[in-house]
């Protein structure tokens, strides 16, 4: 079991430091190697992912990364940014599947944006492919055009074969759960998601147990507010999903709730935050790290197959907010605000292991 540790920027090194808690908590602190990505990397290495973490990272059977980015780094070159590390190694491990539960915890109904009745047992699972779309298709760039004016270009772009496997990843989570997948488009301006939807369509017929159906993306994001209680799984491209689980995770309160894992075929996984890097309060010690717990739970789950410390890792997450424990972000009178430091400590005192 090699677990690579990717803290990355800004909040990134505190709210892995609290996973790697748990870590050591069930005695694997010498499974864990270290790497730079992202605005760390750049400043070491004038690469977001250098070969060195590359390398480390293909030899390893599972990531666990903190966020990358910062401000001061928008005006470098585009290849240079941090988020280009991002994006390089997903691609280049073949990251294609990325799965972000969205779950309220009943302790949280108060934080959502939303009214509790509402929010109230909400659990939704989006599934996002992540190596294709418009942030990988080419051509792409900004140049000068005929007009002699700048012309932005960004392509989107979707092979049936990538299509293929990420419907196939839906569908058998959708088995796994209630058995109703919704996959979403914009089919009716878009050839590529017409496409999308033509192959969703297909699919199907291999999972006669699955209830399938289509809904715009505009839509879905009008339906995520209106009644999010109405979708189990979501599959979708990579820009709409990008924006579609940002979107629920405020259904839950708090995007320092959202885990995720972008796996490959074999469930080699890079697990993550769904939040940024947050450099506006990094070294302030009020990140929620619950996000980066809970994600490290689903590298257990999916990567290692182990569901006993998957198991033990969401009951110490749900005890520590049924005894009233909060960052900042979901902090509410009457309950007890702790940093997050502190927060990471009180989830390990209740971890069963």
């Amino acid at each position: 079991m090699k677990i690579m540790i990717l803290e990355g920027d800004g909040i990134g090194p505190e709210i892995t430091k609290q996973a790697v808690k748990v870590l050591k908590a069930f005695n694997l602190a010498n499974n864990i190697e270290y790497a730079l990505i992202g605005g760390a990397a750049y400043e070491k290495y004038n690469d977001p992912l250098p070969q060195a973490t590359l390398d480390l990272a293909i030899k390893s059977d599972a990531i666990l990364l903190g966020a990358v980015g910062d401000w001061k780094y928008d005006k470098l070159p585009r290849d240079k940014r941090p988020e280009q590390g991002l994006l390089r190694i997903r691609q280049s491990l073949n990251l294609f599947a990325n799965l972000r539960p969205a779950i309220m915890f009943p302790e949280l109904s108060h934080a959502s944006s939303l009214k509790p009745e509402v929010v109230s047992g909400l659990d939704i699972m989006i599934i996002r492919e992540l190596t294709g779309d418009i942030y990988f298709g080419e051509p792409r760039g900004v140049s000068v055009n005929q007009n002699n004016q700048r012309e932005g270009i960004n392509t989107m772009r979707y092979s049936e074969s990538e299509i293929v496997r990420i419907a196939h990843i839906a569908f058998k989570s959708a088995q796994l759960r209630k058995k109703k997948l919704c996959s979403v488009d914009k089919a009716n301006v878009l050839e590529t998601t017409e496409l999308w939807r033509e192959i969703f369509t297909e699919i199907a017929k291999n999972y006669p147990d699955v209830t399938l159906t289509h809904m715009y993306v505009d839509n879905a994001a009008m339906q995520l507010v209106r009644d999010p209680k109405q979708f189990d799984v979501i599959a979708t491209g990579n820009i709409f999903g990008d924006i579609l689980s940002d979107q629920a995770s405020m259904l839950t309160g708090s995007i320092g709730m959202l885990p995720s894992a972008s796996l490959d075929e074999n469930n080699k996984g890079m697990y993550e935050p769904s939040h940024g890097s947050a450099p506006d309060i990094a070294g302030k010690n009020i990140a929620n790290p619950l996000a980066t717990i809970l994600s490290l739970a689903m590298m257990f789950k999916y990567t290692f197959n182990d569901e006993k410390k998957f198991i033990a890792i969401e009951k110490a997450v749900r005890k520590t907010l049924q005894e009233g424990f909060r960052t900042q972000d979901i902090y509410a009178a009457g309950s007890r605000l702790i940093g997050c430091d502190e927060m990471g400590d009180v989830v390990v005192e209740r971890l069963e292991v």
